[in-house]
């Protein structure tokens, strides 16, 4: 029988899937709060499994019921792990307490302030940069975040200080909770970045979606403040109803906004009004009009909290962004390769759009692997043709994986090349990333710039190009 509990006392700990980049994380912080932590997975790999042995977090091979011996104190389930698991089956047979991810998060250090970040985009790199502006206000906040924050260097972190950040996506918790992650925690501010349809593995439809994250928003005590996205019709309509202190940013009717942008490469320099009253000047080294209404939700949180200004601009300009998001992985002949982690046609859209005016003397050669569940089929194959118009020149891999996705639900990329072609867009495809590689070579120009976007690995097509080019 499942035992969904959290004892009291908990000294051992077993966590099922730990190479997980989020379990990872947490099997890290758990070590460092002085628990004795352990875990297996089936595939135990570099970076998390060097990750886990430099922590001396154990790291079991495989799913083996043994390696419940002897019994833990808790069982942490990872959200991939199914309920016929080896482990999990043994776990219910013997009634071993367990939880998901979120709950232990939240029981372990629940007695933080939780600064939750959440919504379809812009998640990780919101986060990051309120832990780093927190950190950079002496605040030695802990934060759980889903990318590496290049400022520490990590995706965790213990600190001293009264706030934890928290990154909660709308994904479900486990195999015995399918509710989303968010629901979990039980925040002091929350920062809505956006709603749209994504996920299209456990959500039915947009509707699906938001009956989320309303649940997200009517769950909020009314001390909490939400900071919502107010461009976003989808937020606009479910913060009607909030009965916690609610702030909007985004736009002129919002709370908060963002007037006179000025690029002075490599630096953005823009000025932010609060109820239409002038607030500060600041400058960011990240691109795009995207990062600046991330930057704002922040700005907007941080002087909630009682940051100063001067202490919010100096975290801002030396944010140094996260791994994946808009990344430089390196410079060759003049020919710059990017990693992104866009994959939604909201992200590459606005990513594309970000990345252009500081590349206005080359071009723009995007190339685009779709991967993600949602990515694979075709909820989204009438909408990509629309979102790679700043690009100069567009490379369409073949889909991976498709065998695991019904024949009539899968993406084509031919399909998406064919119609960017229509619409008189220089576009490729390409069955193999090799191929990819020798036609970027082959085009590449001084002054270009090839960004690359995928949630995979994409067969290290970044290193292979520079080692090339």
């Amino acid at each position: 029988m499942l035992n969904n509990t959290i004892p009291k006392k908990v000294q051992t700990v077993h966590m099922i899937a730990i190479c997980g980049t989020g379990m990872g994380a947490l099997a890290c912080m758990l070590k460092e709060l002085g628990l004795d932590v352990k875990g297996s997975d089936q595939n135990v790999y570099p970076p998390m499994s060097t990750f886990l042995e430099e922590k001396k977090v154990p790291v079991l091979q495989g799913f083996l019921p043994e390696h419940l011996t002897p019994q833990p104190d808790l069982i942490i389930v990872g959200n991939t792990v199914s309920e016929d698991n080896p482990q999990v089956v043994a776990m219910c047979e013997n009634s071993l307490p367990c939880c998901s991810m979120p709950q232990a998060i939240q029981h372990f250090f629940g007695n933080r302030k939780i600064l939750l970040v959440t919504g379809t985009h812009g998640k990780t790199t919101t986060s990051s940069l309120l832990s780093w502006i927190l950190h950079a206000a002496n605040q030695d906040p802990s934060f759980f975040i889903g990318g590496i924050v290049q400022n520490f260097s990590s995706n965790y972190r213990i600190g001293d200080g009264s706030y934890m950040v928290v990154e909660g996506d709308e994904y479900d918790t486990a195999f015995f909770d399918k509710s989303p992650k968010f629901l979990h925690y039980h925040p002091s501010h929350t920062i809505l970045t956006g709603i749209e349809f994504d996920h299209a593995d456990i959500y039915r439809d947009l509707s699906h979606v938001k009956e989320s994250f309303n649940r997200l928003i009517m769950g909020l005590s009314k001390e909490s403040l939400l900071m919502a996205y107010r461009p976003n019709l989808n937020v606009q309509e479910l913060i009607k109803n909030s009965q916690c202190r609610c702030q909007t940013y985004g736009d002129i009717h919002s709370h908060w906004h963002i007037q006179s942008i000025y690029y002075n490469t490599p630096l953005t320099q823009f000025d932010v009004y609060f109820d239409n009253q002038f607030f500060h000047q600041f400058q960011t080294p990240l691109m795009g009009e995207h990062n600046l209404a991330n930057i704002l939700a922040v700005i907007a949180i941080a002087k909630d909290l009682g940051i100063n200004k001067t202490d919010l601009a100096k975290g801002i300009q030396t944010f140094q962004g996260i791994k994946r998001r808009q990344e430089i992985r390196g410079v060759k002949n003049g020919i710059t390769v990017m990693d992104d982690f866009a994959h939604h046609p909201t992200a590459v859209l606005e990513t594309l759009k970000a990345v252009k005016p500081f590349y206005a003397n080359g071009r723009i050669i995007a190339v685009f692997e779709p991967r993600t569940n949602s990515s694979r089929r075709r909820v989204f194959q009438n909408i990509y043709p629309n979102v790679f118009y700043p690009a100069d020149i567009v490379c369409v891999r073949q889909a991976p994986l498709l065998e695991k996705i019904p024949e009539n639900e899968r993406f084509s990329s031919q399909e998406l090349v064919d119609m960017l072609k229509q619409k008189g867009q220089d576009a490729h495809y390409f069955e193999s990333t090799d191929q990819i590689i020798a036609y970027v070579i082959q085009i590449a120009q001084p002054n270009d710039l090839v960004i690359i976007m995928s949630n995979g690995g994409f067969d290290n097509i970044h290193v292979r190009l520079l080692e090339q080019l």
